[in-house]
């Protein structure tokens, strides 16, 4: 399948549903562990310059094709206001091997037989975790990235704010999803935004007028723009600011718009519902608890300000496939019984699967894009979703298969790998059943 990036987000064409239909998957080819971790020491690529000595670019949306790797990985060395999410070294849980590699499964694209080793070797691909019932099937690291890095999620961060609020829910602090959201964050009364609810903001509903498209423009334009000169200009409130002002352009919960200002607005619902930042709300309820292996950091409004809800946390592979794994398995009580399957699938006709753009079978769930069955590998009622972030990050969910898959990338503008990676995908899932 096809996607057409639209600023931090893609949309399907039509044209990938039928190249889904074509997909067609084999079998892995075990091989043993140490030619596994032989293929991945050759594949990681890594830097020959010391870390503090990498050149990356000045904005994080505004890279090129020699400094995009060194900049994901090192957003820490950017002009950004940062909050640490913290491990338990005494809690840290080691995820188990399964002893073979999928580097030799298998996949067809655009007629042509294809493997592991060469999607990654040809697409800027960065990293590749694949969880098959919590224990590893494949771990790859390339563009200079190892073990220890820590990868910026972009907009994977929207799917993590979604987990927040569920916990919430859970825990009381919020009352429901359809509670207003001016009373939890009161900065915007006199708003568009004092007439929305929870709920209408996690389905990227609100009706409040936003302009993602064109994020590959950090100085055009369009509200991500807007949002990163405040976020570099570390001006506290500037970025609550720019929320308060989006003027209202549909009725409240009547039409879809992308926007990464709501996942924002919903870090703020979190940090003044539960009384903590989202960054210590994370590490309390989820970090420490999954046996995280590395402390990750959030990227702030600005310093001692709020988390930017709708990108740029920064973790390890790993611990992005233990939260996948987390979240897979349904949130092991921390969020609400059937709250991975109400926030993955589409809720409502406005956000079902097909409906959200023109050639596109995608839905949408709780900050979540929602996979209709046959593609990917998803099948059955249990929904399969993503997590979606620019540059090509992906948060692959499949509880139907078991299968947690996590992808880093430093795709250039305009450069689309989705069809293949869904082609391979859809063959990585039939060789693990």
């Amino acid at each position: 399948m096809t996607f057409r990036p639209i600023g931090s987000h893609h949309v399907l064409s039509r044209r990938s549903t039928l190249a889904a239909a074509g997909i067609a998957a084999v079998s892995a080819l075990g091989v043993d562990g140490a030619q596994a971790r032989s293929r991945h020491t050759r594949a990681s690529s890594r830097s020959s310059l010391t870390p503090e000595a990498e050149p990356i670019a000045e904005n994080l949306l505004d890279t090129t094709p020699e400094n995009q790797a060194a900049t994901y990985r090192h957003v820490d060395r950017q002009r950004l206001a940062t909050r640490a999410i913290h491990m338990d070294p005494a809690r840290t849980t080691p995820l188990p091997r399964n002893g073979t590699s999928l580097s030799d499964v298998r996949y067809t694209y655009q007629g042509t037989s294809r493997t592991v080793e060469r999607f990654v070797a040809e697409n800027r691909i960065a990293g590749l975790l694949v969880l098959k019932d919590g224990v590893i099937a494949h771990e790859q690291y390339a563009m200079g990235n190892t073990e220890t890095t820590r990868w910026t999620s972009m907009s994977i961060a929207k799917s993590v704010t979604s987990t927040l609020i569920g916990a919430a829910l859970a825990d009381g602090a919020i009352g429901g999803l359809d509670d207003p959201v001016l009373r939890y964050v009161p900065e915007l009364k006199g708003s568009a935004y004092q007439d929305n609810t929870i709920r209408q903001l996690l389905q990227m509903s609100s009706g409040v007028k936003w302009i993602e498209a064109g994020a590959n423009d950090p100085y055009g334009d369009n509200d991500i723009a807007r949002m990163f000169k405040g976020i570099y200009g570390k001006q506290p409130g500037a970025v609550m600011e720019l929320m308060r002002t989006r003027p209202r352009a549909a009725a409240p919960g009547s039409v879809f718009n992308y926007s990464t200002g709501e996942a924002y607005v919903l870090s703020a619902v979190v940090a003044n519902a539960t009384g903590k930042t989202a960054s210590r709300y994370l590490s309390e309820r989820i970090w420490r608890p999954l046996g995280m292996e590395a402390d990750a950091y959030w990227i702030l409004d600005a310093p001692g300000g709020r988390e930017m809800g709708g990108s740029c946390i920064q973790a390890t592979l790993r611990d992005y496939g233990r939260f996948g794994q987390f979240i897979l398995t349904g949130g092991d009580g921390v969020v609400p019984r059937g709250w991975r399957n109400q926030a993955g699938r589409p809720e409502s006709r406005l956000t079902g699967y097909g409906r959200l753009y023109e050639g596109s079978p995608y839905g949408y769930g709780y900050l979540w894009w929602a996979i209709p069955p046959g593609v990917a590998g998803a099948r059955g009622r249990v929904p399969t979703f993503v997590g979606l972030g620019h540059g090509g990050q992906k948060l692959y969910i499949n509880p139907a298969e078991g299968v947690v898959a996590v992808l880093w990338s430093a795709l250039r503008p305009g450069v689309d790998v989705d069809p293949e990676l869904f082609a391979l995908l859809g063959s990585v899932v039939h060789a693990l059943r």
